[in-house]
């Protein structure tokens, strides 16, 4: 069973963010084959919160909620990631629900905006995203920007 979490940064433990860091290493650098700067100063700002699943201990779903101090910025959702031994186990379905009831009950007047894998388009369309960029490169793969409005159905 997942025990999911929500933490401001604040509340991270040294372990859990170096667990959450090692996980997105592992799947968005290692797995993905792709060098990019992670660790972008975005994690431990502001409002920010970060959405852990686990398993017996172990971080193995994670999402990053980004919450800008500008009133018409949109709430991105990003890192989504669900450990390599567990895909294929409705995990990111799970993971998506937790992250936008935070979302809901955080900031329920705002839009919610998300870079996705291009491929994963039809899955982030069942949570009710729409496409509102064309595809684009990021890091190698292929991306498209797409949002939520604050209106619109949770599931």
């Amino acid at each position: 069973m997942i025990q999911w979490h929500n933490l401001h940064h604040s509340e991270l433990t040294t372990a859990q963010l170096y667990a959450l860091l090692k996980l997105r290493c592992d799947v968005f650098i290692i797995e993905q084959n792709c060098l990019y700067q992670d660790i972008d100063g975005e994690d431990l700002v502001g409002e920010n919160r970060h959405i852990l699943g686990l398993q017996e201990g172990e971080i193995v779903a994670y999402a990053r909620i980004l919450k800008s101090d500008d009133p018409l910025e949109p709430v991105v959702i990003g890192r989504v990631i669900v450990s390599s031994q567990l895909r294929g186990q409705q995990l990111g379905e799970q993971l998506m629900t937790f992250t936008l009831d935070v979302c809901q009950q955080q900031w329920s007047d705002k839009a919610i905006y998300l870079g996705a894998q291009a491929h994963l388009k039809h899955f982030y369309a069942r949570f009710g995203f729409s496409a509102v960029t064309p595809e684009y490169d990021e890091d190698g793969i292929l991306h498209i920007g797409m949002a939520k409005d604050p209106v619109s159905e949770m599931r």
